[in-house]
């Protein structure tokens, strides 16, 4: 099985080690890799578990694992990477996260970051992306205009309906 972090690696060779304890993550882009596989393969645990012990209080088990569960994970991509590496401290990881959840397709846009306490790395924060406004190109049709099916209706009479 291909992993869900979408490494391209099986899963057993990639993610799975880590969350299951065997493989200790040396970057924090293996642990956002791991974290998200986590949320897919509803391994709750691994989750609760890496994050940062500042932090520990501020995350619900049940909120958690209601969105594991109830959410049809469909892909993740890291956008930009920022340190995070085995001889850094911190890190910051850009990302989104794309799910589908009562049967509408969302897309998580987050940017997380991670720090390294006892040559552990953990998640300490995220904060949302805000999505860039949607910018119409061309013409705006008016409800009145010519439908651009080419019925010969008026466009709210047609399509517009």
């Amino acid at each position: 099985m291909n992993c869900p972090c979408g490494s391209g690696k099986n899963y057993s060779e990639c993610c799975e080690p880590f969350i299951k304890g065997q493989k200790t993550v040396q970057k924090a882009e293996e642990l956002m890799r791991a974290r998200y596989s986590a949320y897919a393969m509803h391994e709750i645990d691994y989750i609760l578990d890496t994050n940062h012990p500042e932090k520990s209080d501020e995350v619900d088990r049940e909120s958690v694992t209601k969105w594991s569960n109830e959410s049809e994970w469909l892909g993740f991509k890291i956008l930009n990477c920022s340190k995070g590496e085995p001889e850094d401290t911190e890190g910051e990881i850009e990302f989104v996260a794309s799910y589908i959840q009562k049967s509408i397709k969302q897309d998580h846009h987050e940017l997380s970051t991670f720090k390294k306490l006892d040559d552990t790395w953990y998640f300490y924060d995220g904060k949302l992306v805000s999505q860039k406004p949607i910018v119409r190109i061309g013409e705006k049709i008016g409800r009145n205009d010519p439908c651009t099916c080419g019925s010969g209706k008026k466009f709210k009479n047609c399509c517009g309906k």
